[in-house]
C-alpha cells in the first residue's frame, strides 16, 4: 500500500533550503513513503493554508489512505519584538475528519482553512528555539515519528477555534500557474447571493476594477474575457475563481498577492 507525505513550504524548488529539508526528511521518513513538494511564495501563509486544506480534505479515491502533510511557512510574525535564540511560532499536530494527519507551524493562516475540519489538534513537544532553520534541524525527526505512528511528542490537546485564526473572507486564496485567482469565496457565501450565470459584475482587487462575467465553467466566456465561476478547489463546497480565458487574470489585475481583498459589485 502506498503512503504519501506532502511537503508544503515557502522554499522555491531548486533552492538550497529546499534541498536541505528534503535531505533531512529522507533521513527520517520510512522507505515505504512517497512524497511531493508544493512551494508557495515566501511568508505566504494564505496560500499555505489553502493548499493544506485542498490536499488534506481529499477523499480516499484521490489519495493514499495513509497521507501526512508537513507544512512549514514561518514568517515569525506572531509578535513584533525581537526574538530570543531564533524562537518561532508553535509546531502543531492535527488529524482532519478525512483521516489525514497535518503537522504545521501555526503561523498566520497556515491552518485556517482546516480550522473546522480538525477532529484533533495537539501541541507538540519540540524545541522552538536554537535554530534559524527549524524546518531542517528540529521538525523532520518529529515528522518521521508521526509517519511511523509514534505520538510521544503530543503534550497538550488544543481547541482549534481558540488557537487558529479564521480564514480571510473575500480574498485571494491561491494563484495557480495559469494566473487563475482562486478566491476564499465559497458556494453558499453571501457574496454570491443573487448572482446568475451570464450576469456582468465589477470585480475590484487592490483598486483595480475589471468587468467580469458570472459563468459556470472556464469555456462559458469569450476569449480574453474575465470570468467568475466555481473552480476546481473546495471539494464538496467549491471556492470560486477569477480567471481570464486565454490569458492571466493575475497579470491583468497587476499581480496581486494572496490575501488581497476582493469586492464584487453587480
Amino acid at each position: 500500500m502506498q503512503k504519501l507525505i506532502h511537503l508544503v513550504m515557502d522554499y522555491a524548488p531548486g533552492d538550497l533550503a529546499c534541498a536541505e529539508v528534503v535531505s533531512a526528511m529522507a533521513a527520517q521518513i520510512p522507505a515505504d513513503y512517497h512524497w511531493h513538494i508544493t512551494s508557495v511564495a515566501s511568508f505566504d501563509t494564505v496560500s499555505t493554508g489553502f493548499v493544506v486544506a485542498q490536499l488534506g480534505n481529499q477523499s480516499e479515491k484521490l489519495r493514499p489512505k495513509e497521507t501526512l502533510i508537513y507544512a512549514n511557512c514561518a514568517p515569525r510574525k506572531d509578535r513584533r519584538e525581537a526574538r530570543t535564540n531564533n524562537e518561532g511560532e508553535g509546531f502543531l499536530y492535527g488529524i482532519l475528519n478525512s483521516g489525514v494527519g497535518v503537522m504545521a507551524v501555526n503561523s498566520g493562516y497556515s491552518l485556517s482553512f482546516v480550522r473546522d475540519e480538525l477532529k484533533e489538534l495537539w501541541k507538540i513537544k519540540v524545541d522552538v528555539a536554537g535554530s534559524q532553520f527549524r524546518s531542517r534541524d528540529n521538525f523532520p525527526q518529529l515528522v518521521g515519528q508521526a509517519a511511523r505512528g509514534e505520538k510521544e511528542f503530543l503534550i497538550e490537546r488544543l481547541d482549534p477555534h481558540a488557537v487558529i485564526a479564521p480564514p480571510p473572507r473575500s480574498a485571494i486564496g491561491y494563484i495557480d500557474s495559469f494566473g487563475n485567482l482562486k478566491t476564499t469565496i465559497r458556494e453558499g457565501d453571501s457574496e454570491l447571493d443573487g448572482l446568475e450565470p451570464g450576469q456582468r459584475v465589477t470585480i475590484t482587487i487592490n483598486d483595480v476594477q475589471m468587468s467580469a462575467t458570472v459563468a459556470s465553467g472556464s469555456f462559458n466566456v469569450q476569449e480574453g474575457d474575465i470570468a467568475f465561476s466555481p473552480g476546481s478547489s473546495g471539494h464538496t463546497r467549491k471556492y470560486w475563481e477569477i480567471f481570464q480565458r486565454g490569458g492571466s487574470a493575475w497579470h491583468t489585475y497587476r499581480k496581486p498577492r494572496p490575501g488581497s481583498h476582493i469586492t464584487i459589485r453587480a
